[in-house]
């Protein structure tokens, strides 16, 4: 045996399971009808909150499909199907609707949840693989899954029906997202912290005042400009003209105007196409046109005026690189 085989055996493998379970993706995606729309619709007039509940590897997938709603503008959180026999249906209301997760729509643990929803006519979505199953005829929605096999080789651990389960799940946070409206600015609420809030801030809450910009005027002599970009500390001068910005000056402009420079003005030498960005805009749009255009930033502008500007640092300040 080469040793290659084990590595073409491990590929083929993987090959396999990813294929099987994409073959159910897409199966899943064909078979969407109007239930899935009813579901939305459901979920969308909720006066509470969506309770998710599962068991096992359905439990797992039911933790992050309620995660994934809450973060996207849908109340929502997990249940456990067995803690819930033990008091937690009192977290549960007649305002709220219920998500119940099963691959066999026979889960014992889930039995308790199901009878309570449906004494207390509370609305009750179920995703599984067999339509014909307790939890399913006990919804006011049925969302099946596919008839897909498992990518288990045994058949026996939960693999595409999981990850169907999963997908299912997105699909409704997104569906739910999009009948929202569901715009940046409510996405940076729901998400202050960490690297995705930081991304969405807005230029204008970390940007550096109009007072502290290193502008001067097209027949400002270069000796000044030196010195003004020298103070400022940002590497660049901006060129005004009747308030608009008209222009840059950079080390690199210096640098290719360097004969002769103590004769020359700011209008001489400088780049008549800076690159600009406006306050309202996020720092990642501001990352990714420094990192397009090579430079380390950006003034700030209002039409034509300079308000403000933003370095590279200043992103990097705030957790985005």
């Amino acid at each position: 045996m080469t040793t290659s085989e084990p590595l073409d055996d491990v590929l083929a493998s993987a090959r396999r399971v990813l294929t099987i379970e994409a073959n159910a993706l897409m199966a899943m995606a064909d078979s969407l009808d109007g239930a899935f729309v009813q579901a939305v619709d459901m979920l969308l007039a909720v006066r509470g909150r969506v309770i998710v509940s599962g068991m096992g590897k359905s439990g797992h997938v039911a933790r992050k499909i309620a995660a994934t709603l809450a973060s996207t503008g849908t109340p929502a959180h997990f249940v456990h199907p067995a803690e819930a026999s033990h008091g937690d249906l009192g977290m549960v209301t007649r305002d709220d609707v219920a998500l119940m997760l099963s691959n066999s729509g026979e889960t014992p643990e889930l039995m308790n949840l199901i009878d309570f929803t449906t004494r207390n006519r509370i609305p009750m979505i179920a995703i599984a693989s067999k339509p014909d199953s307790t939890l399913m005829r006990a919804a006011d929605i049925a969302l099946p899954l596919p008839e897909a096999p498992e990518a288990c080789p045994m058949g026996l651990a939960p693999t595409t029906s999981t990850t169907a389960t999963l997908a299912l799940g997105d699909a409704l946070a997104v569906a739910l997202m999009e009948r929202r409206d569901f715009k940046p600015e409510h996405y940076k609420m729901l998400h202050p912290g960490g690297t995705l809030g930081a991304r969405l801030q807005r230029i204008s809450s970390v940007m550096r005042p109009k007072e502290t910009l290193p502008l001067v005027a097209t027949e400002t002599p270069m000796v000044d400009v030196l010195l003004t970009i020298g103070k400022y500390a940002l590497g660049v001068a901006g060129v005004v003209e009747d308030g608009a910005l008209i222009g840059v000056i950079s080390d690199g402009d210096v640098s290719r105007n360097i004969t002769g420079l103590k004769e020359k003005s700011a209008a001489d030498i400088m780049t008549t196409t800076p690159k600009t960005i406006e306050g309202d805009a996020r720092l990642q749009e501001a990352v990714d046109l420094m990192n397009t255009h090579k430079i380390t930033m950006l003034f700030v502008v209002e039409g034509t005026s300079p308000v403000g500007a933003i370095h590279i640092h200043d992103c990097l300040r705030a957790g985005v690189a």
